[in-house]
C-alpha cells in the first residue's frame, strides 16, 4: 500500500518549474511537480496536489485533501513520526 500526504502549493519554484514549495502540516519541502506539468496540468499557489516520496502524483480538491489529513491523524503516532520525520529531513524548508 502506498501513502499519499496531502499538500498545499504554497509557490511554483522560479529557478525549477518543476518544482514547487508545498505545505504540509505546517512544514514547507520542496516537491517535484514534474509527473503532473507533463499532462500539462497548470498548477499555482493554493492548488491542493498528494505527494508520495517528494512526487506529485495527482491534484486534489481541498475537501479531498481535509478528508484525507483527518483520516492520516486517526492514525495517530504513525503519521505524527512522518511529519517530524519530514520536519527534520534536508528537503524542509523555513522559507
Amino acid at each position: 500500500m502506498c501513502l499519499g500526504i496531502p499538500g498545499e502549493i504554497v509557490e511554483i519554484m522560479a529557478d525549477r518549474e518543476d518544482f514547487a514549495m508545498v505545505s504540509v502540516a505546517g512544514v514547507k519541502r520542496a516537491v517535484n511537480i514534474g509527473l503532473l506539468t507533463e499532462d500539462e496540468i497548470q498548477l499555482k499557489a493554493g492548488d491542493w496536489i498528494l505527494i508520495h516520496v517528494g512526487f506529485a502524483l495527482s491534484r486534489i480538491d481541498e475537501a479531498e485533501a481535509a478528508h484525507s489529513i483527518k483520516m492520516l491523524e486517526g492514525m495517530g503516532q504513525a503519521y505524527t513520526d512522518e511529519l517530524i520525520a519530514l520536519a527534520q529531513s534536508d528537503l524542509a524548508s523555513d522559507r
